[in-house]
């Protein structure tokens, strides 16, 4: 079996997602560090500014994460498609 060609938004879709899930742990032990440094504020400002900051790292890291890992794999398999056309694509060994 040799794999020539790769449908870029399917594998992209995929890697997207794989990244947003990436992008949720990675926001998540963000927000954990803010939320601590914000409660550890002697100021009512600063804990609303950890807090906002923890908040936002759930969100913003998914979406940031997601959309770049989609963009960049578009780029990255319309580059295997072409080079795959030139040398002949991967040979996969299946069972």
């Amino acid at each position: 079996m040799v794999i020539t060609r790769i449908e870029p938004l399917s594998c992209a879709k995929v890697a997207g997602t794989l990244y947003a899930m990436v992008g949720v742990a990675i926001g998540a032990v963000v927000s954990v560090i803010a939320l601590a440094g914000g409660f550890g504020s002697d100021s009512a400002i600063g804990a609303g500014a950890g807090a906002l900051v923890g908040v936002g790292a759930i969100v913003v890291f998914p979406l940031l994460y997601g959309g770049i890992a989609f963009i960049a794999t578009v780029i990255v398999v319309w580059l295997f498609n072409i080079a795959a056309g030139m040398v002949g694509g991967i040979e996969v060994q299946v069972k």
